[in-house]
């Protein structure tokens, strides 16, 4: 699909609809989170998390779908073609592909360093010997935890991935395609951040709470805490984008200011 440069005709807003779908997915994320939360005597927080990302991310795709592109008279067509990377927020997306990268490397990681339970559930928490002695210590962020972790963001990659080419190449004004697109790169953001806060932290603190970790600890610890706070600064800022659609307020200042 090439850029166009199109005159939006006077259409009525579908914005409420657009946040009311993004309100809807958080409201359902968050009780999804509280459902599971308790589950397997709390551990279940490491499932809720990324419950709640997913959910947030389908509100903002149903949002997307419910919300009628911008619809004009075509005054001059141009020959370059639209691609996604010129629709996404550069920065914004690179800090999460690099948030993402340091997931995937710490739930594989941990899952392979991981051992069972006293209940023999594999990948449930973290085991070492020193001096003769034995110590465990979890919930640790194995594969019996980060499985679904992974799981959810495969599915929230896909998920926005094929969105965000959905609305790259589509009709519609500029300005709409890069507000959609910053609100689905922040609803996959939610999945990534959180995701990265509940496995970093849930890491530390076993690692904390064991003598035998070493210098391979210590190192452990220094990058889990920098990542730990990244992503508790990260994941508020991608809920707060996605809970503020600037498209829909763009619309309404120019209703007003048409008014």
């Amino acid at each position: 699909m090439a850029d166009a440069d199109v005159k939006t005709a006077p259409t009525v807003s579908r914005g409420p609809v657009d946040r009311y779908a993004r309100y809807t997915g958080l409201a359902v994320g968050v009780l999804a989170a509280w459902l599971l939360s308790p589950l397997r005597d709390g551990d279940g927080v490491l499932y809720a998390i990324p419950a709640f990302g997913l959910c947030a991310v389908g509100g903002v795709l149903l949002g997307d779908a419910l919300t009628a592109p911008a619809r004009g008279a075509v005054r001059v067509a141009g020959l370059t073609p639209r691609r996604v990377r010129d629709c996404v927020p550069p920065r914004m997306t690179l800090l999460l592909l690099v948030l993402a990268v340091a997931l995937v490397a710490l739930l594989v990681i941990a899952g392979a360093v991981a051992a069972p339970d006293d209940l023999g559930r594999a990948g449930r928490q973290l085991t070492l010997t020193c001096r003769g002695v034995t110590e465990g210590r979890g919930p640790w962020p194995g594969f019996y935890y980060g499985a679904p972790m992974l799981g959810a963001l495969a599915i929230a990659t896909v998920a926005c991935g094929w969105s965000l080419r959905r609305i790259a190449t589509r009709t519609g004004d500029e300005r709409s395609r890069r507000d959609r697109s910053l609100a689905i790169v922040a609803a996959w953001g939610i999945v990534v951040s959180t995701s990265l806060l509940g496995a970093a932290s849930t890491a530390s603190g076993a690692l904390s709470g064991m003598t035998c970790d070493g210098a391979a600890g210590t190192v452990a610890d220094a990058i889990l805490l920098p990542l730990a706070l990244v992503s508790l600064v990260t994941a508020p800022w991608m809920l707060f984008t996605v809970c503020s659609p600037r498209a829909a307020w763009w619309h309404r200042t120019n209703r007003g200011a048409r008014g």
